[in-house]
């Protein structure tokens, strides 16, 4: 019996392998920069499909579905939800967003005429007396204008271009959700087959990472987004009581705001306080100055209860990054990116930090991973609490049994 003698495929040098990864990373980054346009709806589909999985798997595990069926399942809900969200709240949303735009724009060019106003009267607030006589504050008022018109234009025709080019949104949602569909369905149940990549000698490395980058994005998507959520009711439902207009936008621009450290929270204030100077109605006929002053006041409150307590309890310091880090990485992340870059700023930045340790410990001929991975999360605070008033009220429960 004649046996096949086993090809020997010759191996490759150093300079051959150099020439060949220059070439590779060339290509890329040349395919990169021609369609960077699709960058940011991969982006979002991969997100999607990272966000999805535990769902499915709850649906597979608990409802007996089939891995296909739950990822059917999801995407038809979510493109009934899609529907109706634009059938019965997009056009409002777009329209209050819209008239919001134009009211802070008639507002700022008033502004001049109301600081020269204000230079010159005392307003007393209870036993407290603020005396803008002596203040001129003409200078500031131009350098204001200076600043917030340009945005504002450029905001007022991104809105005209968004309402404008509403197929060609659907479009590209109706790609994202494709692409994101197919891929949750074909890493069968298992998170780490959405993004595989297997490099002989990294497996273990590539795991470690894969589970480092799985906990930030799962305390990013989670965390961000249930305050984002949270945000948004909270402002719609105490707006709305103190008789605010555009409560709804307002609404979705204080959620907003939350991703944006500093800067996001004082947009949301300035844009409160404009709104509620400059609009007909004010709560109880309150003058003007004095409806502004308390709107300002709950907004600060309401910004002061989400990140003293709401925010440390639900992201419990998951993604260990600086807000002033934060701020710059969204700036940069918005050129890059657009929009999403600002959502998803922190989490680009807890990432990019994690690969920076990862290169620089293996250059230096490091241990890459010199802390002990952590398994399990520690229980958030005030869980022991909560376990022992649940304890006292079981205790104290009657027993009916016989």
């Amino acid at each position: 019996m004649e046996q096949t003698p086993k090809a020997n495929s010759p191996g490759w040098g150093t300079n051959t392998k150099l020439v060949i990864a220059l070439t590779i990373v060339v290509i890329v980054g040349a395919l990169l920069v021609k369609f960077q346009f699709i960058i940011t709806p991969l982006v979002m589909a991969f997100l999607l499909s990272y966000l999805f999985h535990p769902v499915a798997d709850f649906l597979q595990r608990k409802l007996r579905f089939s891995w296909n069926a739950a990822v059917g399942v999801i995407f038809l809900i979510i493109i009934i939800l899609l529907l109706g969200l634009l059938t019965l709240g997009g056009v409002g949303l777009v329209q209050q967003v819209q008239s919001l735009v134009i009211i802070v724009q008639d507002a700022l060019r008033t502004l001049p005429q109301l600081i020269q106003d204000i230079s010159g009267r005392v307003i007393q607030v209870g036993p407290f007396k603020v005396d803008f006589s002596h203040l001129d504050l003409n200078d500031l008022s131009q350098q204001v204008l200076g600043m917030v018109q340009p945005l504002l234009s450029r905001t007022g025709s991104l809105l005209g271009t968004v309402a404008g080019s509403a197929a060609n949104f659907l479009g590209w949602t109706l790609f994202v959700l494709l692409v994101s569909y197919f891929t949750l369905a074909e890493s069968k149940g298992i998170r780490d087959q959405i993004i595989t990549v297997e490099i002989p000698g990294y497996n273990q490395d590539f795991g470690r990472l894969s589970r480092d980058l799985g906990r930030i994005w799962n305390a990013f998507l989670r965390g961000q987004i249930i305050i984002f959520f949270l945000a948004v009711i909270t402002y719609s439902i105490v707006l709305g009581l103190l008789g605010v207009s555009y409560s709804i936008g307002l609404a979705f621009l204080a959620g907003f705001a939350r991703f944006v450290p500093y800067v996001g929270p004082a947009v949301n204030w300035i844009l409160l306080a404009i709104v509620a100077y400059f609009q007909d109605y004010t709560l109880f006929h309150l003058p003007d100055l004095t409806y502004m002053l308390i709107v300002l006041g709950v907004a600060l409150f309401i910004d002061q209860i989400f990140d003293n307590i709401v925010s440390p309890r639900v992201l419990s310091n998951a993604l260990k990054v600086h807000p002033a880090a934060v701020l710059v990485a969204a700036i940069i992340a918005a050129n890059l990116f657009g929009i999403l870059g600002v959502v998803v700023a922190a989490p680009i930045l807890a990432t990019a930090t994690l690969f920076w340790n990862y290169v620089m410990r293996k250059m230096f001929d490091l241990e890459p991973f010199p802390e002990k991975e952590v398994t399990q999360p520690p229980p958030p605070p005030g869980s022991r609490i909560l376990v022992a008033i649940r304890r006292l009220f079981r205790d104290r429960r009657p027993n009916t049994k016989k």
